[in-house]
């Protein structure tokens, strides 16, 4: 079910009316990234923030993380549920398809001046092409990036073709934003950066209380999503690393985080469950949060996998990766 609150932002309640700024977000990782912009939009005198929350953040079997985004003190002013059963590409499609005609719904009701959007998730694509036909301007957070093999690049640049404004996150990005005929670009560096530097880290004994898990003399964060443009299984290639991470032996923990919602993550998470089920080194968890996740990247020996965090935040934490 698709709920809408109330618009609270009506012009005929608001004499000096500000601009409203609704940001979409639909899952733990463009959440990390897209806080700071949202803070900064929260704080600002001329803007009034709108937030629709759609994808895992609204799937219990992801950590119902919509409750995290509320504890941090952001009001939701919609929720859009995709109804997605199920992580194969038929599921995903018609959750896309169900994803387009709410957000037209919620674009209706809430009536923003702009769509903020950040990377390249099937969600963000919904609420995109519904922007497109409501003739809502859209600005786009990391745009021109490259992930290979996976339709994440498609989608990517979909929505940086629909988009009005782009903030990209290095020059090379920006680059290609241009090549592709786009003119409003603005090298902005990645606000995830901002996020991960103003969030306090937990100590070594926190965490491992946090986790309720024995941390060892050696750790990995592990993160494995579904390659979907891959022509090899994913089960194949996390059954090698399973292999691999199996022979370092009980002195390093392996911490994994939860595969996203693409086509076959639910495979995948299934396939990890077991693993960590029968290895007393290794703990799952579906979803860490921000301070949590930040604080595990900063301890561990590497970050493991295939996650963009390996690209952004490790480099960062001084933390190297093994993609």
């Amino acid at each position: 079910m698709n709920t809408v609150n109330p618009n609270p932002h009506c012009p005929t309640m608001n004499s000096a009316r500000t601009r409203r700024i609704c940001a979409v977000t639909g899952s733990r990782a463009d959440w990390g990234l897209l806080r700071p912009v949202l803070d900064g939009i929260r704080d600002s005198k001329t803007l009034t923030l709108q937030l629709a929350v759609t994808g895992s953040h609204l799937s219990p079997a992801h950590g119902h993380t919509v409750d995290a985004i509320e504890a941090q003190g952001f009001a939701v002013d919609a929720r859009i549920d995709l109804a997605q059963r199920g992580g194969d590409a038929r599921a995903v499609t018609r959750a896309l398809g169900r994803g387009v005609a709410a957000f037209a719904d919620v674009l209706r009701d809430l009536a923003p001046d702009l769509l903020l959007v950040l990377g390249d998730r099937f969600e963000i694509l919904a609420a995109v092409q519904a922007a497109l036909i409501a003739r809502v301007p859209v600005a786009h957070i990391a745009g021109g990036d490259i992930t290979e093999g996976a339709f994440d690049d498609a989608i990517r640049h979909a929505i940086s073709k629909m988009a009005h404004l782009h903030f990209a996150t290095h020059a090379e990005a920006a680059r290609r934003l241009r090549q592709m005929g786009e003119a409003r670009v603005h090298l902005s560096g990645s606000p995830g950066i901002d996020q991960l530097l103003a969030t306090p880290r937990l100590s070594r004994e926190a965490l491992a209380q946090s986790l309720d898990f024995p941390l060892r003399p050696r750790n990995l964060a592990i993160t494995f999503h579904p390659a979907t443009l891959d022509d090899d299984d994913p089960l194949d290639q996390l059954d090698a690393l399973l292999d691999a991470l199996d022979h370092l032996g009980p002195d390093t923990g392996l911490i994994f985080t939860g595969a996203n919602s693409d086509p076959g993550g639910d495979t995948l998470n299934a396939r990890i469950t077991a693993f960590a089920d029968a290895h007393d080194n290794a703990c799952l968890h579906r979803s860490l949060g921000q301070q949590r996740y930040y604080s595990l990247v900063a301890l561990a020996d590497a970050v493991v996998g295939n996650s963009s965090s390996g690209l952004y935040e490790a480099p960062s934490l001084g933390t190297p990766t093994v993609n």
